[in-house]
């Protein structure tokens, strides 16, 4: 993507309603909507997050499949979501936001019992040593995801990289967290949730096209 397309995207970013991006001072400082999220909603209904959201796509199909419920996307590369909010704005998509923040924050800008679901999708999936720790499903972002999520709150992955569905299974069986479901290869496996097989990312589709398996498992996290 050339430098002027995102300038502007960042530029119409900041004119869309459903897109929040504050600075990292005003995040560790007192988030505003922290705690307060359903001000911004106008609604108590529960929240999903989809962490490392890209283009949105997984958050607008599932805020079009469940209005009773709202979304939010998570990604510190606005110029990626700048899509999905756009597509929220031109079909009318009210139960869907977009955040620009790092993940790292994800536990300053959500309070205790506030989230109700997260979902996170074909994330980088760091396999270097030394890259453990930007791994979205290492133990520190297992435990900040832990402190937003309400009692029964679970967490989905899926992801095309067998190496962090299995990462992510071993920290599961360490650490005792309440394994829901997990499947190496979901389009091959007719029980699998359908949430995780009827909607399909851009990359997802690649992945697919390329006779790559996908996995996906279903936790709750425990600490």
């Amino acid at each position: 993507m050339g430098s002027k397309n995102k300038l502007k995207r960042f530029r119409e970013n900041e004119t869309f309603s459903n897109v929040i991006q504050p600075s990292r001072k005003s995040v560790t400082e007192g988030f505003d909507f922290l705690g307060r999220w359903h001000t911004f909603f106008g609604n108590n209904n529960p929240i999903t997050l989809e962490l490392g959201c890209g283009k949105g796509e997984y958050s607008i199909a599932l805020a079009k499949r469940y209005p009773n419920r709202n979304f939010i996307g998570v990604d510190i590369k606005g110029a990626r979501f700048w899509r999905g909010a756009k597509t929220a704005l031109e079909e009318k998509i009210p139960n869907v936001a977009f955040l620009r923040t790092q993940i790292e924050l994800i536990d300053l800008c959500f309070s205790e019992n506030e989230v109700g679901e997260i979902w996170i999708t074909f994330p980088d999936p760091q396999i270097k040593f030394k890259r453990t720790k930007h791994r979205l499903t290492n133990p520190n972002f297992l435990m900040k995801y832990h402190k937003i999520l309400e009692e029964k709150g679970v967490i989905h992955l899926k992801t095309d990289s067998e190496f962090l569905f299995g990462y992510t299974l071993g920290l599961i069986e360490n650490q005792q967290h309440e394994l829901l479901y997990a499947h190496n290869d979901i389009y091959k496996n007719f029980q699998a949730p359908t949430e995780a097989t009827l909607i399909q990312t851009f990359y997802e589709k690649q992945f697919l096209d390329l006779k790559k398996p996908i996995t996906y498992l279903k936790f709750k996290p425990k600490f």
